[in-house]
């Protein structure tokens, strides 16, 4: 979750760019830095391993004066946090300067071929990458708008960018691509400022255009032009409410709207500095486990409640398909009401979003008096649970707000995955070369993840449809099991639907008696193993005269033709999949409850942590 800044206008800009990373120190904080043009035509940058008051310090005051410049404070993904793989980073030259938020998937292939061309690298990261193509691109076009539009379209991936050139004073370009990575343009009084997100701007404006996926924009001292996929582009800004609540909504008109599209970037904050792409190594900095406790692990139980629990459940087959341990789930309240047979050789996995719910604070209890080693998924720092835990991974996705849990769910999954890995990867389970191939997809999951949230206008036209509707079964196999659940349930808490998942081959034993015109079944169909399987509980479902609503992987055209209607996500590995599947029910849930009249922000009779039985 990096935060992103920049300023063009009369003001000197350093002061700015620095508020503007205080207020999003949030969104990363192994290093920091700003590049500043010079009035003398020269680019000054500063930057710093460490968090922002480590910048300011070496600075003692004396910042680079100019009237435009950008700033960057980072988590890392490629390349360890030090110094010099801070941003801002810069061409051969020094003339182009460049920040990131986001993967280059195809970066490596992209970095091959720039050496061969006689480019030089100074750092380890995939943002370099950037900034080295856009100098070749302007060599073409002497236009840096242009020159980025290029670029952008040849980066596999997700990201947010801005761009400096010496050659063009006054002018800052800025990117958004991959449906991941926002990118704020805010208008002042002959001024222009650009953020990752409000926080940066609202002390200064509250005219505002959030970019869209595939926009590039010209920014210079009161304007704004922008393009989209070689077209001009015209937007209007939009006057952001001054109360902290619709200020943190943003142009969405609901919480669980916006969460659900942060969830790409969500995915991104928990992989940062641990899922190590270039070394195909997983590290997980809060988890502080000894080889010696790491090899004495005989069993993993994992325990949560809700969403959490199903979360728990794609966990518990990582952990055995990928570290080779033998796993189990359970259901955190009723774990602690029978004697379960665990001890020192179990690891003992918990994940609760907030880290205070009473059921799994319980469980834990029970599994500390029993001297089992324990490890936590949670997003708030500090919280109970990860004062009792022997270990943490904190899945970075900053306040949720809607009751319903998205975001921390799919980031929660991610946490999981990249756990199985490190401990296959510590145990001598999983060598090198398939770490690196479990890691190349989740590169690629933030990118995927936002091409499921891009498609949220076909849930809505979905939702017309079935809106009325007050029954609904969800079935899945395998992995995608637990998504049926968690589709299940999303769809009960925000719309008041009954609906209910099932494992698909359990449909035979009960659920098919349920089954007519008057109740649509979600099927859940990716090109797994499982998909021939899937195939024929379709087949069973229409036989029966029931409405199919599949969700399959692109191009799978014999699901369309078997199915009433069929929701697309893209392909991506079967252990990742249903992270995609997840999403693309949560957007139906979202869009049927609001079609319904329903808040889906505060569903009746919910409390986002339950701390009491």
């Amino acid at each position: 979750m990096c935060g992103i800044v920049g300023y063009v206008g009369e003001r000197e800009a350093a002061p700015i760019l620095l508020d503007g990373l205080a207020r999003l120190e949030y969104r990363g904080y192994d290093s920091v830095g700003i590049a500043v043009l010079e009035e003398n035509g020269r680019i000054s940058i500063h930057k710093r391993v460490g968090k922002l008051d480590r910048l300011t310090s070496r600075l003692s005051g004396a910042t680079p004066s100019g009237h435009q410049g950008i700033g960057h404070t980072r988590w890392a993904t490629h390349g360890k946090p030090s110094d010099i793989n801070a941003h801002p980073h810069t061409d051969c030259s020094g003339d182009v300067v460049v920040i990131h938020n986001g993967i280059v998937e195809n970066h490596q292939e992209l970095k091959e071929q720039l050496l061969a061309a006689g480019h030089k690298f100074t750092s380890e990261t995939d943002t370099e990458v950037i900034a080295h193509l856009v100098e070749d691109r302007l060599a073409e076009e002497n236009d840096l708008h242009q020159a980025l539009e290029q670029t952008v379209q040849i980066l596999a991936g997700a990201h947010a960018i801005l761009v400096m050139s010496k050659n063009e004073p006054g002018t800052i370009v800025a990117a958004r691509a991959g449906n991941a990575g926002g990118v704020v343009v805010g208008y002042g009084h002959g001024e222009t400022y650009l953020a990752s997100d409000l926080p940066a701007l609202l002390p200064h404006t509250r005219r505002v255009v959030f970019l869209e996926n595939g926009d590039v924009v010209r920014v210079t001292a009161g304007r704004a032009v922008y393009r989209n996929t070689g077209r001009a582009v015209e937007k209007t800004p939009q006057q952001i409410a001054y109360d902290p609540v619709s200020a943190a909504k943003g142009s969405f008109k609901h919480f669980m709207q916006k969460e659900i599209a942060e969830q790409p970037e969500a995915i991104l904050n928990t992989l940062r500095g641990r899922a190590l792409f270039s070394e195909a190594r997983v590290e997980l900095e809060d988890l502080k486990l000894s080889p010696s406790q790491l090899e004495a692990i005989k069993r993993v139980v994992l325990v949560g409640m809700g969403t959490s629990l199903h979360a728990a459940m794609i966990g518990r087959q990582y952990i055995e398909r990928i570290a080779g341990i033998p796993a189990e789930v359970e259901n955190a309240s009723e774990m602690r009401y029978r004697e379960a047979i665990i001890g020192s050789d179990t690891l003992f996995v918990s994940l609760t979003q907030s880290g205070e719910t009473v059921d799994t604070l319980a469980a834990m209890e029970m599994a500390k008096e029993k001297g089992c080693l324990q490890v936590v998924v949670c997003n708030v720092v500090g919280s109970e649970a990860t004062r009792v835990a022997d270990g943490a991974i904190y899945t970075r996705c900053g306040p949720e707000i809607g009751v319903a849990s998205t975001k921390t769910y799919v980031a929660a999954i991610s946490a999981l995955y990249m756990l199985a890995c490190y401990l296959g990867q510590q145990r001598g389970i999983v060598d090198r070369e398939r770490i690196g191939g479990l890691l190349s997809p989740l590169a690629r999951l933030p990118y995927a993840a936002g091409e499921v949230v891009h498609r949220s206008g076909e849930y809505e036209r979905l939702a017309h449809k079935f809106y009325r509707c007050e029954d609904f079964l969800f079935l899945g196999r395998g992995l995608q099991y637990p998504v049926a659940m968690e589709g299940a349930l999303k769809l009960k808490e925000v719309s008041y639907i009954h609906a209910e998942g099932y494992p698909a081959g359990e449909m035979k034993h009960g659920p098919i008696a349920l089954i007519d015109r008057e109740m649509p079944v979600v099927a859940l169909v990716p090109q797994d193993v499982l998909r021939e399987k899937m195939m024929s509980n379709i087949e069973q479902v229409k036989a029966r005269e029931g409405i199919v609503i599949s969700v399959a992987t692109e191009g799978d055209e014999e699901v369309a033709g078997r199915s009433d209607h069929v929701m697309y996500v893209p392909k991506i590995s079967d252990l990742l999949a249903p992270v995609l599947t997840s999403i693309s029910l949560q957007l139906l849930a979202y869009h049927i409850a609001v079609r319904r009249g329903c808040d889906v922000d505060q569903p009746r009779n919910l409390a986002k942590t339950v701390t009491v039985e």
